[in-house]
């Protein structure tokens, strides 16, 4: 979440009379993230998140992440819920950008993972697929693997830049995976976005997740290679073998995987590190100045992609 399109009070008014939520209390922007503009809402009738949609975020894809999360809520899992306007529409405008409302999630994030935070958090990450069965929309994944080699070839020289020999490597990176990419794994929709900053907590208990704008039909284990990478991994860089046993453990404490998917995480993790290696390296030197927001930084990924290129068979330990 962030801050790059300011709104004044009449346009928030103007906004909210098309819903029946009440009149604002408190609005504020939020300085989290780097994909769109986010403003925590208070009205008469509850808190909410207004959402106003930027950067890679298009707006023929907005109807199907909408339509996800409302899925999701229909079915049980706790999410954030889009709200309809007083004619049914999930999406308005704002400043000639696409916007929505959405409910308020309550619950923590926890910024210092342990493996009991992985366990449950995989327990909810296979509760998600679980409640994404039979929603009626597809979308092509346009980070996943057939985007890897013509976004890096884009991004060559800034990954030169950032660190001499880096363009080497991740070629190589591209090419193993072209080559290793499994075939065949069960699909549905994935979150493809599963990181502690996106899953909340009431204590050490599971309460939801939030941030469904990358959602989209793949390989349901390579949600699973993301949150490997976005869970796992200590703060020196180093892979915590106990973390990953248990966010698999919970995982397959509500969904079993198949043998196929077991011996393919590696390959889904390592994909799953060059991707948002690769999509760190664009944001770093395109993130608009001014904005409350500063990017994350891609070498936490190479670093990542390291490990993956040495020691994959850290994987073998998971259950």
């Amino acid at each position: 979440m962030a801050v790059y399109t300011d709104i004044s009070d009449a346009e928030l008014e103007a906004f909210l009379a098309r819903y029946e939520l009440g009149a604002p209390l408190s609005f504020k922007g939020v300085a989290e993230g780097v994909e769109n503009s986010n403003f925590l809402l208070e009205t008469e009738t509850g808190r909410y998140f207004l959402t106003i949609y930027e950067r890679r975020v298009r707006r023929e894809d907005l109807p199907f992440f909408l339509g996800f999360m409302q899925h999701l809520a229909r079915h049980g899992f706790p999410s954030a819920t889009p709200i309809a306007d007083r004619e049914g529409r999930l999406l308005g405008e704002l400043r000639a950008k696409p916007a929505a409302i959405v409910s308020f999630l309550t619950g923590l994030s926890v910024r210092r993972t342990t493996p009991t935070h992985c366990r449950a958090a995989g327990a909810g990450l296979a509760w998600l697929h679980e409640a994404a069965q039979g929603f009626d929309q597809t979308r092509v994944n346009d980070l996943g693997h057939a985007a890897w080699a013509g976004l890096f070839e884009r991004l060559r020289g800034e990954a030169e830049a950032l660190k001499p020999g880096l363009e080497a490597q991740i070629a190589g990176d591209v090419a193993h995976l072209a080559a290793a990419w499994p075939t065949g794994l069960p699909e549905g929709v994935i979150h493809a976005d599963y990181f502690p900053d996106n899953v909340f907590f009431r204590g050490a208990a599971f309460a939801g997740a939030i941030d469904f704008y990358f959602a989209a039909t793949d390989a349901l284990a390579y949600d699973i290679g993301i949150a490997l990478n976005a869970w796992c991994f200590e703060p020196d860089g180093s892979f915590n073998v106990t973390a990953a046993r248990a966010f698999v453990a919970g995982y397959e404490s509500r969904r079993p995987l198949l043998s196929a998917e077991r011996q393919a995480l590696p390959v889904l993790a390592h994909g799953a590190a060059l991707r948002f290696f690769l999509t760190r390296l664009a944001d770093w030197r395109s993130t608009p100045a001014g904005a409350l927001v500063r990017p994350k930084d891609p070498l936490e990924y190479e670093r990542k992609l390291a490990v993956h290129r040495a020691g994959l068979a850290l994987f073998e330990a998971a259950p």
